[in-house]
């Protein structure tokens, strides 16, 4: 299990990091990522792990994306692409990311990926984007144990 950066994630995959920023002044901060186009959005929903249980892992999807910006904390990210969907190797290198409010950036996952999350401190919350609705996403929900791959 490595920890992969930024750079050579993109370059070796369809992952995609868009860069945001964070305006401040005497009012306070504004987070924005100006360049995540939503067109594709369907839904969102928010994650808040509890201490106890940092971990939420593994969920794939085989044609559904999703996109991943941190509103408070920090994650770590696993993701994995599955050699066989019915019974995957657990010799998979898990690529590992770190998402952090102080950054301000989107993370795109294509489909065809199983992911993990992990907050990494105490009320960290992560914004989760798809392009499916509910039901299409019912239709392509693939998990595994959270045992399958070290996050």
């Amino acid at each position: 299990m490595s920890k992969i950066s930024i750079s050579t994630l993109i370059n070796l995959h369809n992952f995609k990091l868009i860069d945001g920023g964070i305006f401040s002044d005497n009012r306070g901060k504004l987070f924005h990522v100006n360049e995540f186009d939503m067109t594709l959005v369907k839904r969102f929903y928010a994650i808040e792990n509890n201490i106890e249980n940092p971990t939420r892992a593994w969920q794939a999807h085989q044609k559904e994306s999703k996109w991943f910006y941190v509103m408070k904390g920090s994650f770590l990210i696993g993701l994995v692409k599955p050699d066989n969907w019915e019974s995957p190797s657990q010799n998979l290198q898990v690529e590992k990311i770190i998402l952090s409010e102080t950054e301000s950036k989107v993370l795109y996952i294509p489909p065809g990926y199983a992911n993990g999350v992990k907050a990494l401190e105490e009320n960290s919350k992560l914004m989760v984007f798809s392009n499916f609705n509910i039901q299409e996403a019912d239709t392509d929900n693939i998990k595994f144990d959270i045992n399958t791959w070290l996050l």
